[in-house]
């Protein structure tokens, strides 16, 4: 997202599509006990909070484009389960990897380190523009 713009005021209200970490996010335990465990005190959290959001969600499902409109953002439980899909639909020229979880701001470009052009002048500077102004946006929180 760019950060220069607000999401519009529905896309806003709408929940976070949070991803369950097993596969069929833990079918009820059967495959898992991590969405028994963590989800409880997610969806406490949440309702302390007034945060609208949804899951455990299906990883393998959740990105279908049909989903994509349901969701204000999506909140995948680690790196390359969030970041596969979306490189996959977005490409390269936009989309900011944010770390929760940690005592410091930490923003990424989506699309690796591109050492393949490094000091060819080839780069995109679209994802790395928006990863500083989130860096900066969220300092300032």
């Amino acid at each position: 997202m760019n950060s220069e713009k607000k999401l519009p005021a529905a896309q806003a209200k709408k929940p976070i599509g949070v991803l369950g970490l097993n596969p069929h996010a833990g079918e009820a335990g059967l495959i898992g006990q991590e969405e028994l465990l963590f989800f409880p005190e997610l969806v406490s959290f949440a309702k302390e909070k007034k945060i609208p959001f949804e899951g455990p969600l299906v990883p393998d499902a959740a990105f279908f484009p049909e989903n994509w409109k349901k969701y204000s953002v999506y909140l995948s439980l680690y790196h390359d389960q969030g970041l596969i899909p979306f490189k996959m639909i977005h490409g390269q020229d936009s989309g900011v990897h944010m770390t929760l979880g940690i005592p410091f701001v930490r923003t990424s470009v989506d699309h690796g380190t591109a050492k393949d052009i490094f000091g060819k002048n080839k780069a995109n500077p679209h994802s790395m523009i928006d990863a500083v102004r989130w860096a900066v946006k969220l300092a300032r929180l």
